[in-house]
């Protein structure tokens, strides 16, 4: 089995990265596989709303200059998607939304490609705003019919500067759950 995570932060090594990593620790710990891209490297472009996706459904983007159909790819090829974004603005990245709006077309345009997929959204904020974040991208989880897994929290961390995630300790120990939980998940699934 197979996890793709997805780090829609602009900062390389950052607290979402981190974040992102703790789960994808429990899951390997678990036994199953996990992969983090991080998109802003993909520099992933907006959705020019043309609907080739829906008369093409070849599972691509007709958007072919940047690197969302490898991305694409890896998702139907994976169990699980984790996506992870910091807080901007009391929501997700650009970066991130404009990922999930591109991928989600193209999805829903070629019968749900995630659907029955575990899946779950991880938020950091400084003080504020994670909830919103989280909420917006389980709902790319949600429309796709896919199976959203918890924690014992809300999947959100509190930092600010690089590395302060560490410090807050229900934010990783609620990862580290995820991580489990996720695992747990799809182990029952593929038995």
């Amino acid at each position: 089995m197979q996890v793709i995570a997805f780090n829609g932060s602009p900062r390389l090594k950052g607290n979402t990265q981190m974040a992102l990593e703790i789960v994808l620790e429990e899951l390997r710990a678990n036994g199953i596989g996990g992969e983090l891209v991080n998109i802003c490297e993909s520099d992933i472009l907006g959705c020019k709303a043309c609907g080739a996706c829906g008369r093409t459904k070849d599972r691509r983007c007709e958007r072919a200059d940047d690197d969302l159909n490898s991305h694409i790819a890896k998702m139907c090829a994976a169990d699980g998607i984790l996506l992870g974004s910091p807080t901007y603005f009391g929501n997700m990245t650009g970066q991130m939304k404009c990922f999930i709006d591109r991928a989600g077309f193209v999805a829903r345009a070629n019968g749900d490609l995630f659907k029955d997929k575990v899946g779950a959204a991880v938020a950091v904020n400084r003080r504020a705003g994670a909830l919103a974040t989280f909420n917006a991208m389980n709902d790319f989880f949600l429309i796709g019919q896919m199976i959203v897994v918890g924690s014992t929290y809300w999947n959100v961390a509190t930092a600010l500067k690089p590395g302060d995630m560490e410090a807050d300790k229900e934010g990783v120990e609620t990862m580290r759950n995820l991580g489990r939980n996720m695992a747990s998940l799809l182990k029952k699934m593929h038995r």
